[in-house]
């Protein structure tokens, strides 16, 4: 007997179910509800539609063999019936009937249905300032909006642009608007790094100086108190400035749309994520839910989280449609894998940063590292910058994170890690793993297994580290601190240093320590430094062999401290 299946939401999940369903159970009856006209796109390429690396917004909604996504295309191709500009109302659970009003002509219905899908997604956060009403005030919802943005900047009325928040869409968005249009773009971020929750501090300095190279000015720790302007938005006032916009993109975070769920006395966590079981199904077996609006298991701390990502939407849909055809299928949570490609360069995450990990409980450290793309010998090389975040004790591995060029290389080590992180992997396994070598691909002791060396090293006690924000808090007060800087590259490359610092810049290199122990102090902090870092850890065992006792190594060397954007 075919069953009414009615789902509402129609951008990512919805569809993937519905047609996932549709494949299974042929006969039954699938009907999408969504309050826009647009629907099943790619809202993830929303800023590289207002870039102008996509040109036509309806490439947004093609599939790969060119056919919009539309609802002539679900009824004929699918044989899914979508109904848009339309509002679901209410669920009424003991009549299994949803109320809808049309948006058009106001018309309202009621729908019957048998199992009911969840997937209204998510709402950008409205920050409660003064003057947010103003017209050039944006957030990035929806495909039509993102239109309008567009259609803003193609205008050519554009010359400054302030955007709020330095998360993932944020950033996105400021690239989107300097890089091509040349607009002159601001980011205000109230946290004090970009990306925050997200990667280590390290790591997002070091993102946030490539962005300040490519013309993006940042004002962190800065708080937006209200907008000025007539009746289009001119001033951006913060509680340290003044910045002048024509355009302002608000990317303070989304909330999940629960208020439908909850209305209908479905469970909704404190955090407003619909609460939903391995098999998706809510408090209600009737009903399924996922993606923005839900809150799912994180595999790393077995603790709720959110995750408004359009793979996950999929994911999860699928999982759906497979369930409402009478299977048993599972989606066991998430680790929060993450990637954003910013100018020439990309950053990835998947797990726990480690701020993240201290802060859910763990006993943690991190292990860093920098090391060629591909083999040192080959001339179209590059560097990738990698931090494992390990547990103490056990050498669990809770997370990793890169950043490196726009490539595939530096994301295809943080994919392996994901892969298996559901599985707690150790070290050791990451010492080991097994990864494709050949020269232009891949070093023959890949970055991978060497980072899970240096992790191995660091939990054992061998290798004593400091990262860069430490590094120049020692830097800063070196007058003060009695420390003295050891320099383990080959004199060629100290000696601009030792000449500019020689109290406090000294030139050993790692080949000639051994022999020169008595120029090393003993009554001084030794902060060990090379171009990466393994020439310093190899000073650090000659110096700990030999009794020296207060001494560390600057984790990543000068690459590490350049890309940081620090200058000596």
């Amino acid at each position: 007997m075919s069953q009414n299946i009615v789902i509402i939401g129609a951008v990512a999940l919805g569809p993937k179910a519905a047609c996932r369903l549709k494949r299974l159970k042929p006969d039954s009856n699938v009907i999408m509800i969504d309050k826009d006209n647009l629907i099943s796109y790619g809202g993830c390429g929303i800023p590289y539609f207002i870039s102008g690396d996509i040109s036509d917004s309806e490439q947004l909604q093609a599939t790969t063999f060119h056919m919009l996504r539309d609802v002539k295309f679900f009824k004929e191709i699918k044989d899914v019936q979508a109904i848009t500009n339309t509002e679901v109302l209410a669920i009424d659970r003991e009549k299994k009937i949803v109320f809808v009003q049309s948006l058009i002509d106001q018309k309202q219905q009621q729908i019957p249905y048998d199992k009911l899908v969840l997937g209204m997604g998510s709402t950008p956060r409205i920050l409660p300032i003064e003057g947010n009403q103003l017209d050039g005030i944006f957030t990035v919802s929806d495909l039509n909006k993102a239109i309008r943005i567009k259609e803003e900047i193609t205008d050519g009325k554009i010359g400054k642009a302030v955007v709020i928040g330095a998360g993932a869409i944020g950033l996105e968005m400021a690239e989107a608007m300097s890089d091509l249009w040349e607009i002159e773009t601001s980011v205000v971020e109230i946290m004090d790094q970009i990306l925050p929750g997200i990667i280590s501090p390290q790591m997002a300095r070091m993102a946030q100086h490539h962005m300040e190279e490519n013309d993006i000015s940042f004002y962190m720790g800065e708080k937006v108190e209200r907008f000025e302007g007539e009746s289009r938005v001119s001033k951006v006032i913060t509680n340290n400035r003044t910045l002048e916009a024509d355009l302002v993109i608000m990317a303070a975070g989304v909330t999940p749309n629960s208020k439908l769920a909850k209305d209908a006395g479905l469970e909704v966590s404190p955090k407003g994520g619909i609460i939903v079981n391995k098999q998706m199904q809510t408090s209600d077996p009737d009903i399924y839910a996922g993606g923005d609006c839900v809150e799912i298991l994180n595999i790393i701390t077995g603790k709720p989280g959110y995750y408004p990502l359009g793979s996950l939407a999929n994911r999860e849909g699928r999982v759906i449609g497979s369930n409402l055809a009478g299977n048993k299928q599972e989606f066991e949570g998430a680790i929060g894998s993450f990637v954003i490609k910013l100018f020439e360069i990309s950053v990835a995450n998947a797990g726990l940063s480690i701020e993240t990990a201290l802060k859910e409980g763990f006993d943690a450290v991190s292990a860093f590292i920098v090391q060629f793309d591909k083999a040192h010998f080959l001339s179209d090389r590059n560097l990738m910058f990698l931090e494992l975040v390990v547990e103490k004790g056990t050498g669990r591995v809770l997370g990793i994170q890169g950043l490196g060029d726009a490539g595939h290389a530096m994301v295809a080590r943080v994919n392996a890690v994901a892969g298996i992180l559901k599985y707690k992997p150790t070290t050791m396994d990451i010492s080991n793993l097994e990864l494709p070598y050949a020269p232009p691909f891949s070093s023959a002791m890949d970055i991978l297994n060497a980072l899970g060396n240096v992790a191995e090293n660091i939990l054992a006690g061998k290798n004593k580290v400091i990262d860069i924000e430490t590094f120049v808090e020692y830097w800063e007060k070196r007058e003060t601190n009695e420390s003295i800087f050891i320099d383990c590259r080959e004199s060629g490359n100290a000696e601009p240093l030792v000449n500019r610092y020689p109290k406090h810049w000294k030139s050993i290199p790692q080949g000639q320590l051994s022999d020169r122990l008595s120029e090393v102090p003993q009554d001084k902090k030794i902060i060990l430094i090379c171009n990466t870092g393994s020439r310093s850890y190899e000073a650090q065992v000659i110096l700990d062999h030999a009794g020296f006792k207060d001494i560390q190594n600057i984790q990543g060397g000068t690459a590490a401290i350049e890309k940081w954007g620090m200058k000596i």
